[in-house]
């Protein structure tokens, strides 16, 4: 073997391995190989007093893969490692390198944003070294998240039975309990509207009385305008004037989860898997190949081959007119490491490599595709039109709008929700008579809870985390039970975040103990500070050494000031030694047992022998409730109840879903 090249992705190494040719032999870590132990003083794999020196130890389901690795790397003239393009990737090669022996000296380092035979041939003539600022970067914030998950989570299981906590995962339960309290805070206002029907489809609205603006606060004084009111409408202005709607960016990381929730009722963790299927590859009919560029990203910014190819695809098929320009536009905590999301090939058309994907690969692909397209294209013409008419000096006005120039929605109009409403042709001076004049009384209308698009684009406003991390926060604080996705009402389409009543108590003893640093404002400056670690512009151990000083007090007086929560008693008394029975939360769902414990260890299930149990939290794919079921192994694991149409499976020992397929049975 002369040439071998570690990925992440067995399915990425296949698409690699031919474009190299025969030279080379392609294979894959299958992820992360190392984690911080969990020995050593309070098991946290991190020795605080020596400068926070980690101790890493190879992953139990690795251990084979990594042996497999060292004999490959043997035999091998050359050892390339191309694990993605991020700080994750980064220090998946920094742990291969020193697992296997390799020079971390050597320009064996090999990025590319794409997956295509240009773009890897083009990275192999251009390997680096590691670059350690990233690598210091992710491992201090895996020092970070190990210290403070592991000290929240083990105070909060001891006293108030919560599973966990986390540096950004109790800041996204944080948003969401303070949205619950201003809703719960809200008073709602009493205000009322007067229309007329004046034919054609045109609904005029009361909006001013002798030029100043109108409110009607109760029905007495919508009766009161009501009778005033003649039945002769006068046109007495015409507003007209043409807008400009510019298009879309591109997808970055984040506008991406957003918009595939809200356009094509995707979580934002299945945007991610689909995601990462078609950049690591599709077989096509010219061979597998990457049809979206690096989708861990959170730059607007093209590479200028994709805005040469746009500008040129864009005047050959729907002409000059429908070609922009070229814009960026990245916030300041932007990292640009990377090119927005965007198709790898424009040839590549999704109806016509539609019959290669599977639907939801198809419906993302399609999005991307044509959101990076219409990005490039000349901005949509509005004309719009207001009239405004007297009745007795009140002032109705109603609203038009016509497309004149479709620009970039001739492609993206599919994503686009604008309708053009037609005013009929009229005069200033015309009347119109109408009878059909109503009251409407309102309430405002309070806060909206957050649903998952909206919970992404509201920690990303905060700089809180990175747009790669928010599908695992989101699935993080549901699994723990501390937050359900669900509709507001049964005729409600759209599900919304609902804070549990362990995920308030949680929030409550988190923000009464731990405020300094479980709070939005430094949650944001650490992630600032790991952004000038990653540019090497910032010491971490110094980082670290700040941090702790900050948290570590808060823990100590924690333990000592926090009052148990005492376990719910049912009234019964332990048929073993007579001590009250109470409710607790185990792993697999709750149960009866002696207050006693560990002195009695009497305990009963509270769920029947091999009957489905409802957790409390939804289906990711489907919506319908996850139900807790035992394998005919006598195993068990969490499965929607929606089976068999719906086949989502997670195993109770994994925090990775997996799907579930029943065998069929012979005939």
């Amino acid at each position: 073997m002369k040439n071998l090249v570690i990925v992440e992705s067995p399915s990425k190494s296949k698409t690699i391995e031919k474009y190299l040719g025969k030279d080379f032999k392609v294979t894959s870590s299958k992820g992360h190989i190392c984690d911080l132990a969990t020995k050593g003083k309070e098991g946290l794999g991190v020795d605080i007093e020596n400068d926070f020196k980690p101790t890493y130890e190879i992953s139990p389901d690795k251990k084979a893969v990594v042996s497999e690795l060292k004999k490959m790397v043997k035999d091998a003239d050359f050892v390339y490692l191309a694990t993605d393009p991020d700080r994750e990737g980064e220090a998946i090669s920094w742990h291969l390198a020193r697992e296997l022996g390799l020079d971390t000296n050597q320009n064996n380092r090999i990025v590319f944003n794409e997956i295509t035979k240009n773009a890897v041939l083009k990275a192999f003539d251009n390997p680096r070294t590691i670059d350690m600022a990233l690598v210091r970067s992710q491992e201090t914030r895996r020092i970070l998240d190990r210290i403070i998950g592991f000290k929240l989570s083990k105070l909060l299981q001891k006293k108030i039975s919560s599973k966990s906590a986390g540096r950004v995962q109790s800041i996204a339960l944080r948003m969401i309990c303070d949205r619950e309290k201003e809703i719960e805070a809200f008073v709602p206002e009493e205000y009322w509207t007067i229309s007329a029907d004046l034919g054609k489809k045109m609904i005029t609205t009361l909006s001013r009385y002798q030029g100043k603006k109108i409110e009607i606060k109760n029905e007495k004084e919508a009766d009161a305008i009501l009778k005033a009111l003649g039945e002769e409408f006068t046109l007495k202005d015409i507003s007209e004037k043409s807008k400009k709607r510019a298009a879309y960016l591109p997808f970055i990381t984040s506008t991406m989860q957003q918009e595939a929730s809200t356009k094509l009722g995707f979580t934002s963790k299945k945007t991610m898997m689909v995601a990462q299927s078609l950049y690591e590859g599709v077989e096509l009919s010219g061979g597998a190949q990457g049809l979206i560029t690096y989708m861990r990203t959170d730059s607007t910014r093209l590479s200028s081959e994709f805005v040469a190819s746009a500008f040129d695809k864009i005047e050959k098929e729907y002409g000059k007119e429908y070609k922009g320009f070229y814009r960026v536009k990245n916030d300041d905590s932007s990292q640009d490491a990377h090119e927005a999301i965007r198709p790898t090939n424009l040839a590549n058309e999704p109806d016509q490599i539609k019959q290669y994907l599977t639907n939801d690969q198809y419906k993302l692909y399609r999005f991307i595709y044509y959101r990076a397209l219409a990005s490039l294209m000349s901005e949509a013409v509005f004309k719009s039109a207001t009239y405004s008419f007297d009745n007795n000096g009140y002032e109705f006005t109603v609203n038009g709008s016509k497309m004149e120039f479709d620009g970039f929605l001739k492609v993206y109009g599919d994503y686009d929700s604008s309708k053009d409403v037609i005013l009929p042709k009229l005069a200033t001076g015309d009347v119109i008579k109408s009878n059909k004049i109503k009251k409407e009384q309102h309430f405002t209308e309070g806060p909206s809870r957050y649903t998952e698009a909206r919970l992404i684009k509201a920690l990303e406003e905060e700089g809180v985390g990175r747009p790669s991390t928010y599908a695992t926060i989101i699935d993080t604080i549901e699994k723990r039970n501390y937050v359900e996705y669900k509709k507001a009402s049964d005729s409600s389409k759209t599900k919304y975040f609902f804070p549990t009543k362990q995920g308030i108590l949680t929030d409550e003893k988190l923000r009464e103990y731990f405020q300094q640093v479980i709070n939005v404002k430094y949650t944001a400056e650490m992630e600032s500070e790991l952004d000038e670690i990653a540019e090497d512009k910032l010491d971490s151990i110094a980082s670290l050494k700040e941090f702790y000083s900050r948290f570590q007090p808060l823990v100590d007086s924690a333990y000592e000031q926090m009052e148990k929560v005492q376990p719910e008693k049912t009234g019964e008394t332990c048929p073993e030694c007579g001590g009250d029975v109470v409710i607790r939360n185990g792993k697999y769902g709750k149960f009866k047992s002696c207050i006693n414990y560990p002195t009695c260890k009497w305990h009963e299930s509270l769920v029947k022998k091999d009957e489905p149990e409802d957790i409390g939290r939804t289906c990711p794919e489907c919506g319908k409730p996850l139900l807790k079921r035992k394998s005919r192994y006598g195993t068990y694991f969490i499965g929607c109840s929606g089976y068999p149409k719906c086949r989502y499976i997670e195993s109770l020992d994994s925090e990775t879903p997996k799907k579930f397929y029943r065998r069929k049975k012979k005939q």
